[in-house]
């Protein structure tokens, strides 16, 4: 007993962070990238509210964020620095930790720069909405 028990500790050391991943709505997986930052990357290319979705949903469920908490953009589209997936977006509820500045809020769902900011709340409405297949 004690062997098989060394063996999986053993074993689970070896499993990459990207397998132990948040899971999102729309299939999307969220990892830590630091203690301010985290990423979202979609199942495909992903959209707007693909992204915010599962920030809010990974500031709700993993971070235990109120719904008034603002989530704020770290850096825009690009490739991801924890699975090497060509698109994802990092999100933090810290703008001062992750060194950015907030921007107005954009009418623009899908542009997705750094700054950009809503409430978990609003982010949230988009886990309603059935994602777009081109």
């Amino acid at each position: 007993m004690r062997k098989r028990f060394v063996l999986t500790a053993m074993l689970a050391g070896l499993v990459p962070l990207s397998a132990l991943a948040f899971s999102a709505p729309h299939g999307a997986r969220v990892n830590p990238v630091s203690n301010a930052v985290f990423e979202v990357v979609p199942r495909s290319s992903g959209n707007g509210p693909v992204f915010w979705c599962a920030a809010a949903d990974y500031a709700r469920r993993a971070l235990g964020a109120p719904w008034t908490a603002r989530i704020y953009i770290a850096r825009g589209r690009g490739v991801s620095e924890t699975t090497g997936r060509r698109s994802s977006v990092q999100f933090t509820l810290d703008p001062a930790a992750a060194g950015i500045q907030p921007m107005p809020p954009s009418v623009s769902l899908n542009a997705l720069r750094a700054g950009d900011n809503m409430s978990v709340q609003e982010a949230n409405s988009y886990c309603h909405i059935p994602p777009r297949r081109f």
